[in-house]
């Protein structure tokens, strides 16, 4: 006897299961199943495809009209944080630039104070309440970055504080290390700052799996973020960089070069290195969320990089200062007006290549996948990024376990 099936699905959502992103054309190949069933038991799927009455269960849940899909991976949040930034929202209005708030002392500088002045334990309460969120709407693998912090004590604060998430929810969740995420103003120089993240690296090994900085103008340059990112392989850290955000140095090209796991934003990258991806298998992680709440013109040219051949992944971002939605939902929809993705492109970039991105199991719904599992209160696939704004997940569940039961039930 099996523990639980899902019958009378209206759609069915089964990505492949791949040893290597889904890239180019391949991104929009996405399997449907009209009127199907899924079967747990153990915590495990034991059978996913078209509706069948031959397996018996403990528990049946009817989803009649509801649409069901793996989890949704989330590869790119900065999940631990103190403080906000809301009064930068008037600066932004007025048109202040992202590097001049940097400059004015605002900016990653004011998050990075009020994280070393929090306790663990505070940082730990509001990282918290964030993360619940994401899994409120239907997300059960994370990436979360340090890179608040700027110097030892605070940054392996927030990646225990990270750690200490994974390890109370049980959830497939990756940490990186991103001391080179700015230069902290009592700094001797860029370099020497540099120096002193890349001298912590050893003892960041215990509580990290991936290294990443911060590629950019009044940042990090391409040869001190290739030096960086050399010195964390040597380590046995799997790479990942913040790169070509506002200006075009080279960081895709570097990330290819290196052998990076996912190059993130890339907003403004230049044509040789999205060409370039589809030699790699670097995944190009898009934050579209970034750029709308920015308020910028210029998106990621995810076409360009599809038609390329290359590998894209969504994630939101989280942040505290440039994209403060915690909704991949949300970005979904954003990646299809302003990204000018399918919901096929989308759905998978969001499962199996956003795992692909931060390298978790996770993503598909398979015979012997992990029964971590999605009922959408939506009557076909595309409607979740056509209908914004909202949480669509109605339940979301766990190991073969329901986790969360998102179902609104009034009185008459």
């Amino acid at each position: 006897m099996n523990d639980l099936i899902i019958q009378n699905i209206k759609q069915l959502i089964l990505p492949k299961s791949t040893d290597r992103p889904l890239k180019g054309k391949d991104l929009d190949e996405l399997e449907i199943v009209e009127n199907g069933t899924v079967v747990v038991n153990d915590g495990k799927v034991t059978y996913s495809g078209a509706r069948t009455d031959e397996y018996g269960a403990k528990e049946t849940i009817d989803a009649t009209g509801k649409v069901v899909s793996p989890s949704l991976v989330e590869a790119h949040t900065h999940l631990v944080h103190g403080g906000s930034r809301e009064h930068e929202m008037s600066l932004k209005r007025q048109g202040v630039s992202y590097l001049e708030i940097l400059e004015q002392g605002g900016g990653i500088l004011s998050t990075v104070e009020a994280t070393r002045n929090a306790t663990e334990d505070e940082l730990f309460k509001k990282a918290e309440k964030n993360l619940l969120t994401m899994i409120q709407h239907g997300v059960l693998a994370v990436e979360s970055k340090s890179g608040y912090g700027l110097d030892k004590e605070s940054e392996l604060k927030q990646l225990r504080v990270s750690k200490r998430l994974a390890a109370k929810y049980n959830l497939d969740m990756k940490h990186t290390f991103l001391g080179p995420h700015a230069v902290p103003k009592d700094a001797k120089s860029n370099q020497a700052f540099l120096q002193e993240m890349i001298d912590l690296l050893p003892e960041v090994k215990q509580y990290a799996d991936f290294a990443d900085i911060f590629c950019e103008t009044g940042v990090f340059t391409v040869e001190e973020s290739r030096k960086y990112m050399k010195a964390a392989k040597d380590l046995g850290f799997d790479v990942k960089i913040h790169a070509d955000e506002i200006d075009p140095l080279g960081g895709l090209e570097l990330a290819i070069d290196e052998g990076a796991i996912s190059a993130d934003h890339l907003v403004a990258s230049s044509t040789e290195g999205k060409a370039k991806l589809k030699d790699s298998d670097t995944v190009a992680v898009l934050l579209p969320g970034t750029t709308f709440y920015l308020g910028k013109e210029q998106y990621a040219d995810a076409r360009g990089m599809l038609d390329n051949g290359g590998a894209i992944a969504i994630a939101t971002d989280f942040n505290p200062g440039s994209c403060v939605t915690n909704n991949l939902q949300l970005v979904m929809s954003i990646a299809a007006l302003k990204l000018k993705l399918s919901p096929n492109e989308i759905w998978n970039a969001v499962t199996v290549n956003a795992a692909k991105a931060i390298d978790v199991d996770a993503g598909t719904i398979n015979k012997g996948d992990k029964a971590n599992i999605v009922i959408w209160d939506a009557p076909n696939h595309e409607y979740i990024p056509y209908h914004y704004g909202i949480n669509h997940a109605e339940k979301v569940i766990k190991d073969g376990q329901l986790l969360v039961d998102n179902q609104i039930k009034l009185n008459n």
